[in-house]
C-alpha cells in the first residue's frame, strides 16, 4: 500500500541537503549613490535578447567561453545559450540514467569551470565537469520525516564551491521556529556550519490523518515580512533585515557590518497587489513541492515545480491570510554582482516598474535602479546583468544588460 505520509507545499526554495557530491569534484560606486538619493537608475537597454522562451529561469551561468547555461524546469531541459549567436543546444536528456535528468532547475557554479546541476524531478544533484560531462550524484534529501527530514536546495555557492542552504528546522509534529539558519556546507570535509540566523515567514499549517497515516501541508502567509539573504563569492553573508530594513554583512570571521536602515514609503495590501502576488509565482515557475511516501515501510521523496501563476481570482485570494501592508523587500535570494554589491529587490505598489536597492559592504544603499515590469535579476557574469522577463504568456526571456559601475 502506497499512502502519502508527509506533504509540504511552499513559494521559495527550502533546503539542501548534506550530499557527498559537495565533496566531489568603488569611486564609481560612491557617485552612482549620490545620484540614487534624489533618483532611480536605469540599466538601459538591453544589449542582447535571446529571442526564444523559457518556461522557468531560477539561474543562469555564464562559463569562461562566454556561452551561458540555463536551466529550464517547466521546459526539462539543461541549455548551452549563445546570447549572441541567438542560439542554444540542449545538455543531456529527459530520464533517470546517466546524462539524463527530470526536472532540471538551477545551475550553480563550481571551481575549474565544472557545475552544479539541480535535478528535482530525480531529487538529486548532479556535478558536471568543464566538459559539460555528467559526474556524481547526491540525494536531495536525507533521514526520516517522523524523526527529523533534512530537505536541501542550494540558494548559493561561492568561489570555493561551497554550498549554502537554509534550515527552518522543526519535522513532523515540531513546532515551527520564528527564524532559519543559513548554513555552509564545506566542499571535501562536508563540515556543516551555521553562519547567520535570518527571519522566516509566517506559514499557516493544516493537519489531518493518524499517526500511521499523517498528512501535514504548510504554505506561507502571502508578503508576510521575512529576512533576505546572499553569499558574496569569498562566502561573506548578506542579509537584508525586515524589521527596519537594513541591511548587514557577516565576515568569513563571523564579524557583522550593520547599514543605516532605509526609510520607505509603505505599500497597502489592495486586490491590485494580490492579484500580483498570484501572478508573480509564474516568475520562478511555481512553488516546490515535496512529498514523502511510505510504500509498504519504505520511504520515498519527491520533489517537483508547478507550472505557471496562481489563481487570481478575487474570491480564492480572499481565502488568503493577508498583511495590512507590503514588507519593504522580496524575501528571495539577494544576488552579490562582481563589484562585492548586494541587490535587493523592493516591493512597489501594483504595476510598478522592478526596483532594485544595491548595497555595498559597508551595508549602505549606494545605488537603486529600475526595471522593466515583470523583469528580475538573476544572475551576474562577467559580460554584464542577466535579467528574466515575463511576457503576457507568464513565458520567460533572457537578457543581458551592460554592467553599471
Amino acid at each position: 500500500m502506497v499512502r502519502p505520509l508527509f506533504r509540504r507545499a511552499v513559494l521559495a526554495p527550502l533546503t539542501l541537503a548534506v550530499a557527498a557530491l559537495v565533496a566531489c569534484g568603488g569611486g564609481d560606486a560612491a557617485s552612482r549613490g549620490a545620484e540614487a538619493e534624489g533618483g532611480v537608475l536605469s540599466l538601459g537597454a538591453p544589449e542582447v535578447s535571446f529571442p526564444e522562451d523559457f518556461g522557468a529561469i531560477q539561474t543562469v551561468l555564464e562559463r569562461a567561453d562566454g556561452t551561458v547555461l540555463v536551466a529550464d524546469p517547466l521546459g526539462g531541459a539543461l541549455y548551452s545559450v549563445d546570447m549572441a549567436a541567438g542560439t542554444r543546444d540542449q545538455i543531456g536528456q529527459e530520464g533517470q540514467g546517466p546524462q539524463e535528468y527530470r526536472q532540471p532547475d538551477a545551475v550553480w557554479g563550481l571551481p575549474g569551470d565544472s557545475v552544479l546541476l539541480i535535478d528535482l524531478g530525480n531529487g538529486r544533484m548532479v556535478s558536471l565537469g568543464p566538459d559539460l560531462e555528467f559526474g556524481p550524484t547526491g540525494p536531495l534529501s536525507t533521514g526520516d520525516p517522523r524523526s527529523g527530514l533534512t530537505i536541501a536546495i542550494p540558494q548559493a555557492v561561492d568561489a570555493a564551491g561551497d554550498v549554502y542552504v537554509r534550515s527552518m528546522g522543526g519535522g513532523m509534529g515540531a513546532a515551527r521556529p520564528d527564524s532559519g539558519a543559513v548554513l555552509r556546507v564545506t566542499r571535501g570535509t562536508l563540515a556543516v556550519d551555521t553562519v547567520a540566523m535570518f527571519k522566516l515567514p509566517e506559514v499557516s499549517i493544516t493537519e489531518s490523518g493518524t499517526a500511521n497515516d499523517r498528512s501535514v501541508s504548510m504554505s506561507m502567509i502571502p508578503l508576510s515580512p521575512e529576512d533576505a539573504w546572499g553569499v558574496a563569492p569569498d562566502g561573506s553573508i548578506v542579509l537584508a533585515r525586515s524589521g527596519d530594513y537594513h541591511v548587514e554583512w557577516v565576515g568569513t570571521d563571523g564579524s557583522v557590518v550593520s547599514g543605516s536602515p532605509i526609510q520607505v514609503e509603505s505599500v497597502a495590501i489592495g486586490m491590485d497587489e494580490k492579484r500580483e502576488w498570484a501572478r508573480s509565482q509564474a516568475e520562478t515557475g511555481g512553488g516546490i513541492s515535496i512529498q514523502v511516501m511510505m510504500d509498504n515501510g519504505a520511504l520515498t521523496t519527491s520533489f517537483g515545480r508547478g507550472g505557471g501563476g496562481g489563481n487570481t481570482e478575487d474570491e480564492d485570494l480572499d481565502r488568503y491570510t493577508w498583511p495590512d501592508s507590503k514588507p519593504p523587500f522580496y524575501g528571495t535570494r539577494i544576488i552579490v554582482d562582481l563589484q562585492d554589491r548586494a541587490w535587493v529587490r523592493r516591493h512597489m505598489d501594483a504595476g510598478e516598474p522592478t526596483t532594485y536597492d544595491v548595497f555595498d559592504r559597508q551595508g549602505e544603499r549606494v545605488a537603486t535602479y529600475q526595471l522593466p515590469f515583470r523583469s528580475r535579476v538573476v544572475s551576474f557574469g562577467p559580460s554584464g546583468v542577466y535579467v528574466a522577463s515575463l511576457d503576457d504568456f507568464d513565458l520567460n526571456y533572457l537578457h543581458r544588460y551592460a554592467m553599471p559601475m
